[in-house]
């Protein structure tokens, strides 16, 4: 069976430990990327989520990831709220698919 990861600080992740996640509990861009390449190494898991203000600061890391198949890398807010960086994220990759904001745009 496969797995669902969470990477980000101890106060916005420890709770997901209750919904059986495999938390992974870091502070800085090293620890962060370390425990991304284990959870990609690993092979069991279908998606790992990384909070905001984490996936902001290894965002190199999860760009080598974007086009696998697994695990499927999504940023999600942390304790204390979106940061703007996964909308934006959902806007660029809009943009890339589609050539245009249909999304975002002001009418």
């Amino acid at each position: 069976m496969y797995k669902i990861g969470i990477i980000g600080d101890r106060d916005s992740v420890l709770g997901f430990m209750a919904l059986g996640f495999s938390v992974f509990d870091v502070n800085d861009a090293d620890s962060a990327r370390s425990a991304l390449r284990g959870a990609v190494k690993d092979g069991n898991f279908a998606v790992v989520f990384v909070t905001e203000r984490i996936a902001a600061l290894i965002e190199d890391e999860i760009e080598k990831y974007k086009d696998m198949p697994m695990p499927a890398v999504i940023s999600i807010p942390d304790k204390d709220g979106s940061t703007g960086y996964g909308m934006s994220n959902i806007r660029n990759a809009a943009l890339r698919a589609i050539g245009a904001d249909i999304l975002f745009s002001e009418k």
